[in-house]
Parts: C-alpha cells; structure tokens; sequence
C-alpha cells in the first residue's frame, strides 16, 4: 500500500517537517538501496585491495594511470539528464495509472435515481447491475494485481464471493473456450447494458434519458478499465529502459575504478580516508533515482508504494448496493433548516480551537487600487465617417477625436451623477433597477438596457458633431465667398 506521511508535513514548523521522514523505514530509500550499496562498497573494497597490495611496481603504476583515466572521463556520462528524465516520464506515468481506476459510485448513484420500485424484481434489476459492474472491475485487477490474483485465482472464486453466479460463470467459459484469443472482462458490462435494456421495456426505467446516461457511465467504466489494461500491455520502451540503467551501472562501475585513492598522491596533501564517503553519497542519491523508476514504473505489485487494490475489491461493492438498495429512494424527513429565518448565514459557527481562523478570507489583488474621481469619467471614441460636401477637405482622426473628446468631457461635467444606491422599482409589468442618486436628472427615466442607452447616447452625440461640423463648413463657405466677391 502506498505509504502516506500528509498527516505529519501537514504543518511545517522548525528547520524542517521533511527531516522527520527520514527516520522511516517502510517505503524509504534506505530500504530499497542498501543491498546494492553493499554489494557495490564490496566491489569497491575488492579493487581498492588489489591496488594496495600488486607486489609489482609496474603494474601499480599502471593501474594508477588506468584509475586516473577513468576519474579524468567518468563525467563525460550524461547521468543527471537521461536518469532525470526518465523518472519524469515514470512520475507521469504512474500518477496516470491512478487516474485511470475506475469508481462506480456516480454510476451507482444514477442507477439508484433511474430504477424505480421497491419490489423484489426491481431490487433484482439494480444489485445485478452494480453487481455486473463490481465484477468487470475485479476481472480487471486479477489481470494486472498478484494481490488480486492470489485473491481470486478462478472464476470459481467469483461464484464464491457472490459477485457472479454459476450460470453466468459457464456462459464466460463456453464463451472463453470459443473465442479463447482474448479477455472477456468487459462481458458483464454487457449483461448490465442488456439489463437497463430490459428495464425499459418494463416501465423500471420512466425515460430514454435515463437510459441514455446509465449506458454513458457504463461505457466511461469500460473505457477507464481498459485504460488501466492499455497500461499493462503498453510498457515504456524497453529500450529507454535497457539505456537508463547502462548508464547509471556503468558510470558507478568506472566510478569504483575512478575514485580510488592513489599512493602517489600523499604528495599532494590528499588523505586516504579508507571509506569513500562522497562517493557512498552520490551512489545513494543517484541509485536510489534508478529504483524510484523501478518501483513506480508497474504501480500493481506488492512493493511498499504500489497501490493498495484489493480493498478497492469490497470497497466498490458495498458501496454499491448501499447506493442501490440500502437507501434507495430514502432521505431525511424534510424540515427548515436552522437559517430559515434569514436569507443566508454570515458566517457560521467556531470553535474555540478554531477562534483564530475567523477573519480569515482571500483579499483581490487589485483591493488597494484607487482611481481619482476626475479619471473615472468616460471617454467614447467619435466615428470620422462624416459626409461631407465635394471640394471640402476633409479632417484628420486625431482632430475629431480631440474635439470629441473636448465635448464629451463638458458633457461629462455637466451630466455626472453620484451613484450610491441601486433600488428596484416593483412593477407587475415592468421591473427594472435603476439608479438613486441625490442628484435628481431631468432626462426621462427609460426601461432601456445599458447596451441600449449607450448606443442612443453615442448616436446623439455623433449627430450632434455632425451638425457642429456642417455648421463650420457653412461658415468656412460663407467667408470664402466673400473673399471671392471683394476680390
């Protein structure tokens, strides 16, 4: 079972909550290291020992220019980058193997909601569903679980266990001893979805709706199921996985030859320290790299963190026919609840352990923004499109916009309203919210929408500066004229 510690890192205080985990056996790295660690300090040792102790100068010799070799090339090994992405690949890998197990509780849940009645036959008609349902699951498992396996070895086992009938078991062997190339897992699927079928015709059902969406979540099962077999069958390539772990035993094997200590260099000032420590750490690092791969690679087995399914087995069938059968059709007895005489709480009760946490609520980011009341006018952009006469030419952009913009401001201080209120007129024709304000506006009230009024405002303005415009035209043709004439 997956070892869990979130109770213990759930509060961080101190120097660290993680230092706590490393006094763990069960699951640790320590536990899935140690063996090849001492297997690889005796290889070590064993090198180590017949460097000391050549009788032969020359070969000493030689053997320090082949120990220099390997330590001077040992880096030239992409370790960090083929293990690290490797393990990457595993992680995803695995945490999608969980997302694939199948829970039937929502299907449960419709088909306890669907099936009507309280009769023997219609109690029949949603345990053999769920049953049917329970079974594919279980079938599943054995095909990727040794735990389950060893749980349920035959289909014999399944009749002992309630979750098939002989019958149904006979009809799976003679179907097994005919088409014998493939897994029959997903036939009691089947049987269910000829169940609804049946409960259809039979009025158990009220609607095709219903019908549709038992069939929809019966699928979703089938999919999620044969999800988890896609995994099984589907390994990461064999040969990503033949090179992460040449790589990772080939370096630690130049590296046994690599870091030993070398007589010549007393010299230099360099100690033998007899036990290779660094090197000891950095096997322990990157070894236990290596097996977290291994472990997580195939999440079905009996390691410390595979997932725990056997449980799942009793878990989804319980479950199961409580949703179905235990309370179907079974609430409470309808009553007020305790906020009946407002709208809504403000906040409900805290316990003294709990005081604290009172005042406790996310802030927006843009709270302690403030804009100054003179930027909080509007400002609308002005169409140029203006018809204008032959001969007249015609105005830049930017000046329309400028001059817009000049207007729009006066008309902004002459029609801004303060807002403080927003009450709602009750009318049994007509109910609309509009604006109280202290300042009383003598345009009409209207039961336009905001889009609406908008667009009404933009469109008299935009005349209004046409016929501004036509008027400077006018009276720009009035004074050429009569520079024409007294010329």
């Amino acid at each position: 079972m997956t070892v869990t510690y979130t109770s213990e890192v759930t509060t961080c205080r101190g120097i660290s909550c993680f230092l706590k985990l490393l006094l763990r056996w069960r699951g640790s790295i320590y536990k899935l290291v140690w063996v090849d660690l001492f297997v690889y300090l005796l290889l070590y040792y064993s090198i180590s020992l017949c460097y000391r102790f050549i009788p032969d100068q020359l070969w000493q010799q030689y053997f320090e220019k082949v120990i220099k070799y390997c330590d001077t090339y040992s880096n030239r090994i992409p370790l960090s980058f083929v293990l690290g992405f490797y393990v990457s690949l595993v992680m995803t890998r695995w945490w999608s193997q969980y997302c694939s197990i199948p829970f039937p509780d929502n299907l449960a849940i419709i088909i306890g909601a669907s099936v009507k009645g309280q009769n023997e036959h219609a109690r029949v008609v949603r345990r053999t569903m769920v049953r049917y349902v329970c079974a594919t699951f279980t079938i599943t498992l054995t095909m990727l679980s040794p735990r389950v396996k060893k749980r349920f070895p035959t289909l014999d086992h399944f009749v002992s266990a309630g979750l098939l009938t002989k019958d149904e078991v006979k009809i799976m062997n003679d179907l097994d001893n005919e088409f014998p190339s493939y897994s029959k897992y997903w036939l009691p699927l089947a049987w269910a979805a000829n169940v609804v079928t049946r409960a259809r015709h039979e009025g158990l059902i009220r609607d095709d709706v219903s019908v549709k969406t038992i069939l929809e979540e019966l699928n979703l099962f089938r999919s999620k199921c044969g999800g988890m077999l896609d995994y099984d069958w589907i390994s990461v390539p064999l040969v990503y996985t033949q090179v992460v772990t040449l790589v990772v035993y080939c370096y630690f094997v130049v590296c046994a030859i690599g870091r030993q200590y070398i007589t010549s260099d007393e010299t230099n000032g360099n100690i033998d320290l007899y036990f290779p420590f660094f090197l000891v750490i950095e096997f322990f690092f990157y070894m236990g790299w290596l097996k977290v791969a291994e472990v997580l690679i195939n999440p079905y087995g009996d390691d410390d963190d595979d997932f725990e399914v056997v449980w799942m087995v009793d878990r989804h069938l319980q479950v199961c026919y409580l949703l179905v059968d235990k309370i179907h059709q079974e609430h409470p007895k309808l009553m007020r609840d305790a906020h009946w005489g407002e709208t809504a709480p403000n906040s409900l009760p805290f316990t003294i352990a709990s005081k604290n946490y009172m005042h406790e609520y996310p802030f927006p980011s843009t709270m302690n923004v403030k804009v100054n009341r003179s930027a909080q006018d509007l400002l609308l952009p002005v169409e140029d499109s203006i018809s204008q006469p032959d001969g007249v030419r015609r105005r830049s952009g930017p000046y329309l916009w400028r001059l817009g913009g000049l207007q729009m401001k006066k008309q902004s201080r002459t029609k801004n309203f303060p807002l403080t209120k927003i009450i709602t007129y009750d009318d049994a024709n007509n109910q609309v919210n509009v604006y109280d304000s202290d300042v009383q506006s003598d345009e009409p009230k209207t039961t336009e929408t905001p889009c609406e009024e908008f667009e009404n405002l933009k469109r008299n303005r935009i005349e209004s500066h046409k016929k501004k415009m036509l008027e400077i035209i006018q009276i720009w043709k009035g004074t050429t004229g009569e520079k024409h004439v007294s010329t």
